[in-house]
């Protein structure tokens, strides 16, 4: 039987998952999707407001988009003259260390693109007071813009097979907390600004640690800054993650059992990115 003749894989429904949803046969082919979408974004934001600031997680999911970005000569037009570069989150280790998710996104990106050195951002995760200053580096950089724009334009995410994002783990500290602070507040709040100068633990930036953190200790932008962001982006792909998808599809579970259902943007867009396989049957 010729290619021509073999019968098509008919595409799986789209997940009742938060957002909308994009699915495509292949991760390869979810890339493209992503890669186009993040150009348009990024050239908008520069047209609006001069610059673009993109915050962008570590694993391995997210690696191969990265690499296309700098091969792929039609995502080589990406602003990246203009861009902030952000770290959503990073383990408390050295940056010389292979865990360290700054290394890998430095490696694929920093050293191949002609971003000025002085708007990449990284976590100085080993630093005992690594959440306060990163927190203050987000502050002096985007308090620059006016104010109501003063938030991530785009924020990529990952799902992790327990439900996990960034590096908010189930049952963890720096989840109930933001969770707590949310409930208080009514939800997050639009901008840094607002953020600030909202009353009770309402951070940016907090340590993880303790025994629902997977080892080592991480350092983790928050709900409400997430929340806070103009476009959430969560990638997932691989069977791997099926099971989970329809976890969060079902509406049955909490956010403090499935932090990725805490990440709902108050002023902003939620898109989830999934492949064939990552789709519940």
């Amino acid at each position: 039987m010729s290619d021509d003749l073999l019968p098509v894989e008919p595409a799986p429904a789209k997940p009742n998952l938060p957002g909308s949803v994009v699915i495509r046969p292949s991760a390869d082919d979810l890339i493209d999707a992503i890669a186009s979408e993040l150009l348009l974004h990024a050239t908008s934001c520069v047209r609006k407001f001069g610059d673009f600031h993109l915050a962008l997680s570590g694993g391995s999911t997210p690696l191969p988009l990265y690499r296309r970005l700098m091969y792929d000569p039609v995502y080589r037009q990406l602003p990246w003259k203009r861009t902030h570069l952000w770290i959503v989150d990073e383990r408390r280790v050295p940056f010389e260390d292979e865990r360290s998710n700054f290394r890998e996104i430095e490696d694929l990106i920093v050293h191949q693109a002609d971003i000025p050195r002085e708007q990449v951002h990284p976590m100085h995760a080993t630093e005992p007071d690594a959440d306060v200053r990163y927190e203050r580096e987000l502050a002096r950089v985007l308090f620059f813009r006016e104010p109501g724009h003063d938030r991530l334009d785009y924020v990529l995410l990952g799902m992790g097979s327990d439900g996990h994002t960034a590096s908010l783990f189930p049952r963890s500290p720096a989840l109930l907390a933001d969770l707590a602070s949310m409930a208080a507040q009514n939800g997050a709040a639009p901008s840094l600004r607002d953020l600030q100068k909202a009353a009770g633990d309402r951070r940016l930036v907090r340590l993880n640690e303790g025994p629902n953190v997977t080892p080592p200790d991480r350092v983790t932008m928050t709900l409400p800054m997430l929340n806070a962001a103009r476009f959430v982006a969560v990638m997932v792909t691989g069977a791997k993650k099926k099971d989970m998808i329809a976890k969060v599809a079902s509406g049955t579970a909490s956010a403090a059992d499935l932090p990725i259902l805490g990440v709902k943007p108050k002023a902003g867009e939620l898109r989830w990115y999934l492949d064939h396989e990552a789709c519940p049957a």
